[in-house]
C-alpha cells in the first residue's frame, strides 16, 4: 500500500477471473476500448513486458508519462513509479495493479526523518533519487535517476554542497567520481544489497569469458569487480554495443528478458544473491504485478492513484527540473 501523501482508492476488485477468459486478448481489447496504455518497468516479468505499450527504466517511464496520449495509464511497477506518473500526468487516470507493490529503498527514507536531516544540514542542494515517495520529492530541489544522477551532480558548481538520498550505494558511487561535498542518506535497495561477491566470483571462475556488469545501487565490493557499471538502461545498451558474448548480470534479473530480445545469440547469467538457496535476486515487490492483476485493474479501473494537490505541486517541481536538465545535457 502506498504510504506517502498519496491517497489510493481501496476498492480494488479481486474477483476470480473466469478460466475461459483469454487474459491477453481481453487486456488488448480493454486497452483499445478505454484508450489506455500500459507502462512497464524492466524489472517486470517477461509476459508483462511483452504486453506493455512501453518498457523502460525510471527516467524513460517518467518521460513517457509526461507526453503519453491516453485517458488511462496503467503503471506496471512499484508505488513511487505510480506516484511519479500521476505527478507528470495529473489529468490522466493512473492505475497501479497491486497496492502492496512497495519499495524497500523508498521505505528507508521517511519524510519526517529526512526533513529533520535537511534542517540539520542547511545550505545544501537536495538531490533525491526517483526511487522515493512523493513527500520526499517535495522536500527536494532536483530528482535524479541512476541514468542521469552522475551528470546532474557534476553539472552543479564545484563548490555547491549536496545532500543525496536515499540510496547510499548510488550516492557514494557518484561521490567517489565527482569528489564533491556530498552528504549521503543511509538507505538501500534490498535487491542490490543481496548480491554476493563471493558467489559472483565463483560464477566468474566458471565463466572466465563473461563480463561482470553491475548496477550502481550495488555495494562497493561488488562494484569493484565490475567490467561495466551503469543504470538498467545503460546495461541494456552496453550488451548491445559490446562485442563480448557472455555476461554476469548484477541487477534485478527482469532486465535479462530485454537483453535476450535484443541479443538472442548472447548468454546472460543472473548474479546469485547471498542466500545461496535462491537462484537470483528478484524484487519481490515488482513481482507482485501479474497479468491477472493488470486484467482486473483495467476492467474495474482500480486501484486509482490520487494525491493531495498541494503535495503534487511541490513534488512535481524537482522532477520537471530533472527532465529539463537531462534534455539540456542530451541524456
Amino acid at each position: 500500500m502506498l504510504k506517502t501523501g498519496a491517497i489510493i482508492d481501496e476498492g480494488y476488485i479481486k474477483n476470480k477471473i473466469d478460466p475461459s477468459v483469454d487474459i491477453l486478448d481481453e487486456i488488448r481489447r480493454m486497452r483499445k476500448e478505454k484508450n489506455a496504455v500500459i507502462l512497464a518497468h524492466y524489472y517486470q516479468t517477461g509476459d508483462i513486458q511483452d504486453i506493455a505499450d512501453f518498457v523502460g527504466d525510471s527516467l524513460a517511464l517518467s518521460r513517457k508519462a509526461a507526453v503519453v496520449d491516453a485517458d488511462v495509464i496503467l503503471l506496471a511497477g512499484v508505488h513511487f513509479m505510480a506516484e511519479t506518473t500521476k505527478l507528470l500526468a495529473p489529468d490522466k487516470k493512473v492505475l497501479v495493479p497491486d497496492l502492496n507493490a512497495g519499495c524497500s529503498l523508498s521505505d528507508s527514507c521517511k519524510p519526517e526523518d529526512f526533513a529533520k536531516f535537511i534542517s540539520e544540514n542547511p545550505d545544501r542542494t537536495v538531490i533525491t533519487y526517483i526511487n522515493s515517495s512523493a513527500e520526499i520529492k517535495a522536500l527536494s530541489d532536483i530528482v535524479c535517476t541512476s541514468s542521469n544522477a552522475f551528470q546532474i551532480v557534476e553539472s552543479l558548481p564545484t563548490d555547491e554542497k549536496v545532500i543525496f538520498a536515499p540510496d547510499r550505494n548510488l550516492g557514494n558511487y557518484i561521490k567517489r567520481k565527482v569528489r564533491r561535498d556530498m552528504l549521503v542518506w543511509d538507505g538501500a535497495c534490498h535487491v542490490h544489497e543481496e548480491f554476493s561477491l563471493e558467489a559472483i566470483l565463483k560464477v566468474k571462475k566458471e565463466n572466465p569469458d563473461a563480463l561482470i556488469i553491475v548496477h550502481p545501487e550495488c555495494e562497493l565490493p561488488v562494484r569493484m569487480v565490475a567490467d561495466f557499471i551503469g543504470s538498467t538502461s545503460s546495461l541494456l545498451s552496453f550488451v548491445q554495443s559490446d562485442k563480448s558474448s557472455k555476461y554476469i548480470v548484477v541487477t534485478e534479473p527482469g532486465i535479462i528478458h530485454q537483453m535476450k530480445n535484443f541479443c538472442p545469440d548472447k548468454i546472460f547469467i543472473p548474479a546469485p544473491p547471498k542466500d545461496s538457496t535462491c537462484g537470483c535476486s528478484e524484487c519481490n515487490f515488482m513481482k507482485l504485478i501479474t497479468l491477472e492483476k493488470i486484467y482486473n485493474s483495467l476492467k474495474y479501473e482500480l486501484p486509482e492513484v490520487f494525491m493531495v494537490e498541494s503535495l503534487m505541486d511541490r513534488a512535481v517541481k524537482p522532477i520537471r527540473r530533472m527532465l529539463e536538465m537531462s534534455d539540456q545535457m542530451g541524456i
